[in-house]
């Protein structure tokens, strides 16, 4: 088997279309699995009951994803974006790779490498598994793709929200920090009630007691709602006109810009 066969095999292209299928339905089968036990070893007694299939179930997953990974470093020069040995470094440092590096990492710390306390912070990784999903799926990889096309609007709707909690804040702290000195102590501290107010969360502890304070937490809270509804706004225009674009153009795959029929997806 050849390095191009591999290739299209695991990019589901070409005349091995139908083998990276299977191959994507396996792994995404996989690592639905293993989000599901992450969850399950959560809880204490069913973690003490089942610890050894577990780690078998692991050690089972670790050495599947770390073939695959190794295998697609290997054949990745096949494609036409990664070329030469440059591409296939350019690669191992892409996000998709590191992702796939990161959720078989906390296994391989595991053997006896490093210091155990570091490890329970390094398991966290194992949840970057469901972010794998994001290869094998062509609905989230609209995600991504849409997520790229909203990025300037997004920033700049970030900005503006910061800014308004920047000065939401600040008004509240000035107008409340005498009468209330505990609750509104600081610019920062009044950070969290601006965040509460604005998200709508409101918790109950912090809030104003003066006069202008309710004031100033009216314009807040109103200027608040309609900034967070923005960013929904922004990605269902971007979605609508991503699925527009799709329906009259087709779709291309984002490894060789083929055209994708729609008898080809599937998830």
């Amino acid at each position: 088997m050849n390095k191009k066969t591999v290739y299209n095999a695991l990019e589901e292209q070409g005349e091995e279309l139908a083998a990276g299928r299977w191959i994507r339905i396996v792994l995404l089968t996989l690592i639905l699995l293993n989000v599901f036990f992450v969850v399950l070893q959560s809880v204490e007694s069913i973690n003490d009951r089942y610890s050894q299939s577990f780690y078998y179930f692991e050690l089972f997953s670790v050495v599947i994803f770390g073939i695959e990974y190794l295998v697609r470093i290997w054949a990745i020069n096949a494609g036409e974006k990664y070329r030469g040995a440059w591409g296939r470094l350019r690669y191992v440092f892409s996000p998709l790779a590191l992702i796939d590096l990161f959720s078989i990492l906390p296994f391989v710390l595991s053997m006896g490498f490093v210091d155990l306390r570091f490890l329970r912070i390094a398991r966290l990784f194992r949840l970057l598994r469901v972010f794998k999903i994001g290869r094998y799926s062509n609905t989230l990889r609209k995600f991504s793709e849409v997520a790229v096309d909203t990025r300037s609007e997004m920033m700049l709707t970030f900005l503006t929200m910061l800014l308004l909690l920047v000065v939401g804040s600040g008004a509240m702290y000035f107008v409340e920090h005498e009468a209330q000195p505990e609750v509104f102590s600081s610019i920062p501290a009044a950070m969290w009630w601006a965040v509460m107010t604005m998200t709508t969360v409101g918790y109950g502890d912090a809030y104003p007691v003066t006069a202008l304070g309710k004031i100033v937490a009216s314009f807040v809270s109103l200027i608040g709602i309609g900034m967070f509804a923005l960013p929904s706004g922004i990605l269902g225009a971007a979605f609508l006109r991503r699925i527009r674009i799709d329906q009259e153009h087709g779709l291309t795959c984002p490894h060789c810009q083929k055209k994708i029929e729609k008898d080809d997806l599937s998830l």
